[in-house]
């Protein structure tokens, strides 16, 4: 019954302040709000029993996400209008048939992700969990293994966020 008042209490929380994080109107506010949700998230998953994804929320994302938002926001001078005038170096084209070829790529590892022949249900030995394994070790069996191609298309997002900020703060010359 405590679990269910804290999960309940918890859920209306991370919510409230998800709102909260797209209709304040200051950034740094919207960047503390958008902490303290992550913080509510990783007691969610204490809650739950999960540790080290409340470990990593912390770390990764209270700590590293946000610090990284916050350069952002410094970094960018909204008050500054738009700029009036398209850049001569674009390359559309070149941006277009790249992004053409990834939407492929990704067709191609869903296609093949479908496509494969299930495997036999397992015995029931094996279906019993190993002793002295823990969630941390069970997260990086199934990590690795069966949601191998999802942490790696994850990771190539995560890259081309990286070099769009970078891009995106680098001063024109």
């Amino acid at each position: 019954m405590a679990e269910a008042i804290a999960f309940y209490t918890l859920a209306v929380l991370i919510l409230g302040l998800g709102v909260a994080v797209i209709t304040t109107p200051k950034t740094v506010h919207s960047v503390v709000f958008l902490v303290l949700n992550f913080l509510c998230v990783a007691v969610l998953y204490v809650v739950l029993r999960a540790e080290f994804l409340a470990v990593i929320q912390v770390l990764v994302y209270a700590g590293g996400i946000v610090v990284l938002y916050l350069f952002v926001v410094m970094l960018v001078n909204l008050k500054r209008a738009p700029e009036a005038h398209e850049d001569p170096r674009r390359l559309a084209r070149l941006g277009l048939a790249l992004s053409g070829a990834v939407l492929l790529e990704l067709a191609g590892i869903v296609v093949y992700s479908y496509g494969r022949v299930a495997p036999a249900a397992p015995a029931v030995a094996e279906a019993t969990p190993v002793l002295g394994r823990g969630n941390t070790e069970e997260l990086g069996w199934l990590l690795y293994t069966d949601y191998l191609i999802p942490f790696e298309v994850a990771s190539v997002l995560l890259l081309v966020a990286m070099v769009g900020a970078i891009v995106l703060a680098r001063r024109e010359s």
